[in-house]
């Protein structure tokens, strides 16, 4: 069964993109936030495995399609989810699917929001509350995301997409693939980057549009 079949039939799945090569594939991860990709390692120009080693450490949760098993210890080195061999039935792709909620939920850390006053992060195994007000940026760096404040940052175990979904969207708004800017901080913009404080922030070019919307104008 098509893959594209697969994920119709799974209800948590949502269908983003299908890409036809590599140099697509990384085009629409370096432009919209996925949290899974379902990828074959037998690929023209290049294999799945180069695929993943090139999207880096920010790169969502992967699973592995082949129609070989030569590649299963190469593929797990590189910490997939799951390597689903063809033909893949409906019952075995829902395990994988199964596996990778798993993995997504554990990766969600506790971020709540209070009258979007306040919100509580765990630090060092420490929920400690932050003042939205007191937010600059946020910013991904691999599993964690390092909350900068005008006095400090926190580091949380969490990923930017799972926070940003718990912020004021009033306040926020994300500018590329690793950072969130809140707007109100926002000091100045020149040639596609902003300035908040003493740090320079880039603006993927797929967000500019919706940056531009936001900014009260004159």
């Amino acid at each position: 069964m098509a893959l594209s079949q697969l994920v119709v039939q799974t209800p948590s799945l949502e269908l983003i993109k299908e890409c036809s090569d590599p140099a697509e594939a990384l085009e629409v991860l370096n432009s919209i936030p996925v949290d899974l990709v379902l990828l074959d390692i037998e690929m023209p120009e290049m294999t799945g495995i180069e695929l993943t080693r090139k999207m880096g450490k920010q790169r969502p949760l992967i699973i592995f399609t082949t129609s070989k098993t030569d590649y299963a210890a190469e593929a797990f080195e590189l910490n997939v989810v799951d390597y689903l061999v063809k033909p893949i039935g409906l019952q075995r792709f829902k395990q994988a699917i199964d596996k990778a909620n798993e993995v997504l939920e554990s990766n969600k850390e506790e971020v709540k929001v209070e009258d979007q006053a306040f919100v509580f992060v765990k630090d060092n195994g420490i929920l400690k509350r932050i003042s939205i007000d007191d937010i600059l940026f946020l910013e991904a760096m691999g599993d964690y995301v390092k909350v900068h404040t005008s006095q400090k940052f926190h580091v949380v175990h969490a990923t930017l997409k799972s926070i940003e979904e718990k912020l004021p969207s009033t306040k926020f708004i994300r500018v590329h693939r690793s950072y969130i800017v809140a707007i109100n901080k926002i000091d100045y913009i020149q040639e596609g980057t902003i300035s908040i404080g003493k740090t320079s922030i880039p603006v993927a070019d797929t967000h500019k549009s919706n940056l531009n919307k936001r900014l009260n104008l004159l």
